[in-house]
């Protein structure tokens, strides 16, 4: 456990008796929740525990209900808006980006704060030059001027991460900040967070990553079922005791694992090259997991998407089961037995404004369709109840509108939709990015499963305890290209960094 520095009791936030209640249901109850001054407090619990609704609350985008207080720097506050957080000093790094796509990087970390010259237009060298500044801070050769839409999801996360750095707030709250980036990048992050830390911020850490926890922050809250039920300094604490705190009960077996399948080869790739990859072959079997790995920008989900036909290819083959195939759109990977979890659900995973049912069988419309061409709503509302049950995903009915569930009933509802086209092939692109322990053994459970029925499975994670637990080969990306593969049993973590990096 890394040492961490004296706490100041100096306190920057602090929230006594905060209450929430949607449409009857009391999402917070008479939470108390502080962050000092130097400290690096950890948020934690399970999805839909009520952690990004006690943020929410402190950034003025809900209103608590009438009854608690919330003050900031000894002086009691409510904010209207997130505007009014910004100026009195406390910025949010959201869990779901919160960026605008058509602008560029630059606009981005300064929208509303665009520095302006003598004629008060918008002065843009000096707007890029501000840019760069905060970009170096997190090593990053991110060009100010390209638009943000042109970035991967890594990529996104350090401009959002650049943009709370740029407000020089004296309270950040960071919802999922290592979402999506590799353990590099993370270890950039940490540094900026130690350095914020030693100048005296107040920073709250959401993570579902408990490893995180002990290795930045020195102190922890965990909420369960929107209580505060556990808070003290981080040496109170070991993972084990978190989880419990958590769920409310120990969970073993955290990688569920079986022997992989008896190596009859399904999937064979050689010399794949698509944007961001070059001259990429390998081979997966029946019943086997192939993880993929590398840092931001390596080329996993260039990979990931030209195997399921969303990224044309530019050269070499794939075959399935020794047929080859043409894949000019997902369409035609979808028909050839492929199926492709996206790693930003929000955007590219789910119809966030559609029900549960209409977003699992958007893309198997075709298994539900009559002899007379219509849709046999009473077969597709048995599959999706069927995937409901098996998947424990918690919602009030097959109607909910997706986005009213928690980031782990969304991502089980996106991994369902892949599965009932019946594939052979599942691509999964970062598929635990921002869910839940509890969760995640479920999804872990269910990948087990998949590969035990002889699905071949493709894993592409940052996640390197994901990584080394449920594969059982791992290939590492540098560059777009391969450049180290590990059998399950030789795989550690400085090994696979140092394919990585090299």
């Amino acid at each position: 456990m890394a040492i961490q520095p004296p706490i100041s009791t100096k306190a920057i936030l602090d929230l006594n008796g905060i209450s929430k209640t949607f449409h009857g249901t009391k999402v917070l109850d008479r939470v108390d929740f502080a962050v000092a001054s130097g400290q690096v407090m950890a948020l934690l619990g399970e999805n839909g525990a009520g952690k990004s609704t006690l943020m929410k609350i402190v950034t003025g985008i809900y209103e608590a209900d009438a009854g608690g207080s919330i003050r900031l720097n000894g002086a009691e506050i409510r904010f209207n808006n997130p505007r009014q957080a910004m100026f009195a000093g406390i910025a949010m790094i959201h869990q779901d980006q919160n960026l605008v796509p058509g602008l560029s990087v630059a606009e981005n970390l300064f929208l509303g704060r665009e520095p302006l010259n003598s004629l008060r237009l918008i002065d843009h060298a000096a707007l890029r030059a501000e840019s760069r500044k905060y970009l170096d801070a997190l090593r990053q050769a991110i060009d100010p001027a390209i638009r943000v839409s042109r970035l991967g999801v890594g990529q996104r996360q350090m401009v959002e991460i650049a943009r709370a750095l740029s407000l020089d707030a004296r309270l950040i709250i960071m919802d999922e900040p290592t979402d999506g980036l590799s353990d590099v990048e993370t270890e950039i992050l940490f540094d900026s967070i130690r350095r914020l830390r030693d100048q005296g911020k107040g920073i709250v850490y959401i993570s579902h990553r408990l490893g995180e926890i002990f290795k930045i922050c020195n102190a922890a809250t965990v909420l369960r079922d929107g209580h505060a039920v556990a808070s003290g300094h981080i040496a109170e604490f070991d993972e084990a005791k978190i989880v419990h705190h958590m769920v409310g009960h120990e969970i073993a077996d955290k990688y569920p694992h079986s022997a992989a399948g008896d190596g009859v080869k399904r999937l064979r790739v050689a010399g794949l090259s698509a944007p961001g990859i070059q001259e990429i072959s390998f081979e997966a079997g029946e019943g086997e997991v192939v993880g993929f790995t590398g840092l931001v920008g390596s080329g996993g989900t260039e990979l990931g998407r030209a195997l399921y036909g969303a990224l044309p290819a530019r050269a070499g083959s794939i075959e399935l089961d020794g047929r080859p195939l043409s894949l000019r759109s997902p369409a035609d990977g979808v028909r050839a037995g492929i199926a492709y979890l996206p790693e930003d659900r929000k955007t590219e995973g789910l119809i966030q404004i559609d029900s549960v049912e209409d977003n699992m069988s958007l893309t198997a419309l075709r298994r539900f369709v009559s002899p007379f061409g219509l849709i046999a709503h009473r077969r597709e509302d048995e599959a999706v109840a069927g995937y409901i049950k098996t998947f424990a995903i918690r919602t009030p009915d097959k109607d909910t509108v997706v986005a009213t569930l928690s980031g782990g009933n969304q991502q089980k509802v996106a991994l369902a939709k892949a599965l009932m086209t019946n594939p052979k092939v599942l691509v999964l692109d970062e598929p635990t990015r921002g869910v839940d322990v509890g969760a995640r053994r479920e999804i872990y459970r269910l990948i087990d499963d998949f590969k035990g029925k002889g699905l071949t499975i493709i894993l592409i994670s940052s996640d390197m305890p994901e990584l080394l637990g449920i594969s059982d080969r791992i290939f590492v990306l540098s560059r777009g290209r391969l450049n180290g593969a590990f059998d399950r049993g030789e795989a550690t973590q400085d090994a696979i960094l140092q394919r990585a990096v090299a």
